[in-house]
Formats: C-alpha cells, structure tokens, sequence
C-alpha cells in the first residue's frame, strides 16, 4: 500500500519527501505527479513504505501537520479505480439519437 499526501507546496521536491518520511521508517518509493502541460509538481504525492506500522506511524504524525507552509493532508492511498471509457465524448448527443427508435 502507498500514503496518499495532499496539498503540498509546488516547491517540494522528491528528495524533501524522502527526508521528511524516513523520520517514521524507511522509504521504498516516491511519486510526485506533475502536471503535463507545464511539467510543475501538481500539489500531491504518493509514498510507499518498508511496512504498514511504518506508513501508519508518518499518517499518525503528518496528517494535519503544517510543513513547507501548507497543511498537509496525509492517509492511506486509495486504490485508482478504472475509467468507464464507454462514456467518453458522449455529451448528450449520441444518446438521442439511440432513444429515437
């Protein structure tokens, strides 16, 4: 499993997040999204731990925290749920013209 941390400052960097979260044990692994178009961090991450007793414990304390001056925003990551491709680009159109028969 992966911590989910919100609303990070656009200025952190990977390397910050790793130092921050070895303080509750170690750190596997670290995904900074950023943003396609401008290549600038989106204002969250994903970090993954050695265990859950560890990622519990950087939960416990970070959730809430103020770091970097922003409150964090810090629990277990959900899973990413699948996209229903079947609904993209129908805008209304193409179910009319279905329910005129």
């Amino acid at each position: 499993m992966s911590i989910y941390v919100g609303n990070l400052s656009y200025q952190v960097t990977e390397e910050d997040l790793k130092r921050a979260f070895a303080e509750y044990g170690t750190v596997n692994r670290v995904q900074l999204p950023t943003d396609r178009e401008t290549g600038r961090p989106r204002g969250f991450a994903f970090v993954e731990m050695e265990t859950d007793a560890q990622e519990q414990a950087a939960i416990d304390a970070l959730d809430g925290a103020e770091w970097m001056g922003r409150d964090l925003k810090v629990n277990k990551a959900k899973p990413r749920e699948e996209r229903n491709n079947s609904s993209r680009g129908s805008w209304g159109g193409n179910n009319a013209r279905r329910n005129r028969y």
